[in-house]
């Protein structure tokens, strides 16, 4: 899997994305610490408004911001946004009212919906074989989960050292030296976005390059499933630790690491398991990993069974939704033309995150209201739905992106 690293422009970007998600990281531990400053009780309410925004940026933000910057050079396009980015850590150490954290909040989280999809689709013209391509979708797995174990261990271990605030600090460092690893690498010319059309049109020729192909039409039914597994555990680990069975802080820890660690267990095997298996195959077998997961969740909570049992299954839900999110920009990559593959990226960040728009006030507000089990078997129904759906969808012997009319594919009009 590390044979890609030895491309000098992989290599590269690689290490940006990792710095950059180190940067994150560290952003994110700071961001709770300013919110408790500044709002102390409502810090929880801030940080929910402020994850609102987030999502808001990468579902409506995402698509226009591809279609206006589709003529510039990728690499300008990546930069930028990591300078944009740098610049509004730089900025949030000073804020004293919340609603300025907000504003922030929106301007980065825009930079970001801008990097990620162009970051993404500048990936498989420097990795033009597929083999090569499946392992660098395993490695970015990979450093997405180990970022969410790295980063809150290495910003406790610098609060032993220095005040919160200076946690911004490495964000800055973080995107900045992603900008100039970004800046040293010679990417492959890319070819010209579409462009035709007015603005609406190329701001949502993705989601329609999206309805017209069934396995991408499966792939939006599975983003669904993946968001009930992710919302579950994200939102209500620290209540199934800490209020079901009188955990500490440490364990709620260790539970999300069970999680991380079966997710970056199917990370390393997908390489070799996508030579076995096809992937709707294997994609359809994580929705079905998710589904009974987030049911049996649902039952631990009920019934509170050993603590580790409870273990074992956040693992499982962590295999099945990298099952499920590992080859998923495979489909993306053989439906493109060199035209569209930004749009079709740019559509799967946005539509993507859509589903948390839905989940995450499920995990969160029904399992206040109506208790966990409620919630995760609501969430359970939901994922089912999308399993079932992507499975009928996504039908056995549909043609495979390329071999569908070169129009659909475009988006343009018959």
């Amino acid at each position: 899997m590390l044979t890609v690293l030895r491309l000098p422009a992989y290599r590269n970007l690689f290490s940006a994305q990792v710095i950059a998600l180190l940067g994150t990281g560290l952003l994110t531990v700071a961001l709770g610490l300013l919110a408790f400053d500044l709002a102390a009780g409502r810090a929880g309410a801030v940080l929910g408004t402020a994850l609102t925004i987030k999502m808001l940026a990468y579902v409506f933000v995402a698509p226009l911001m591809a279609a206006l910057v589709e003529h510039l050079p990728p690499k300008a396009v990546l930069v930028a946004a990591d300078l944009v980015r740098a610049a509004v850590a730089l900025m949030l150490p000073f804020v004293d009212q919340v609603w300025q954290v907000y504003v922030l909040v929106f301007v980065l989280q825009s930079a970001s919906a801008t990097f990620t999809p162009a970051f993404q689709s500048v990936i498989p013209v420097v990795l033009p074989q597929e083999r090569d391509y499946t392992k660098a979708l395993s490695l970015s797995r990979l450093a997405y989960d180990l970022e969410s174990l790295v980063s809150p261990i290495l910003a406790a271990a610098l609060l032993v050292v220095m005040s919160y605030s200076n946690l911004f600090l490495g964000t800055v460092a973080g995107f900045l030296l992603s900008a100039l690893l970004v800046l040293a690498t010679r990417l492959p010319a890319s070819p010209s976005a579409a462009g035709t059309g007015s603005l609406l049109h190329r701001t949502t020729l993705g989601s329609r390059i999206f309805l017209q192909l069934p396995p991408l039409r499966g792939l939006l039914a599975l983003n669904l499933v993946v968001a009930c597994g992710t919302a579950l555990v994200l939102v209500n680990t620290v209540v199934y630790v800490r209020d079901l069975y009188g955990g500490t802080n440490a364990q709620v820890a260790v539970a999300l690491a069970c999680y991380g660690g079966g997710s970056m267990l199917v990370a390393l095997t997908t390489p070799g398991l996508l030579e076995r298996f096809t992937d709707r195959a294997f994609m359809l077998g994580g929705s079905a990993l998710v589904a009974a997961g987030v049911g049996a969740a649902g039952v631990v909570a009920a019934v509170r069974p050993p603590w580790l049992l409870m273990l074992v299954l956040w693992a499982v839900l962590g295999a099945g939704t990298s099952m499920i999110n590992t080859p998923s920009a495979r489909l993306l990559r053989r439906a493109a033309t060199d035209s569209t593959r930004s749009y079709l990226f740019t559509a799967q960040f946005s539509l993507s995150h859509a589903c948390f728009i839905i989940t995450y006030p499920i995990a969160g507000w029904v399992g206040a209201a109506a208790g966990q089990p409620a919630a995760a078997l609501i969430l359970a129904a939901l994922a089912a739905l999308g399993a079932v759906a992507a499975w009928r969808l996504w039908t056995v012997g549909a043609p495979t992106p390329r071999q569908e009319d070169a129009v659909c594919r475009t988006g343009g009009h018959r």
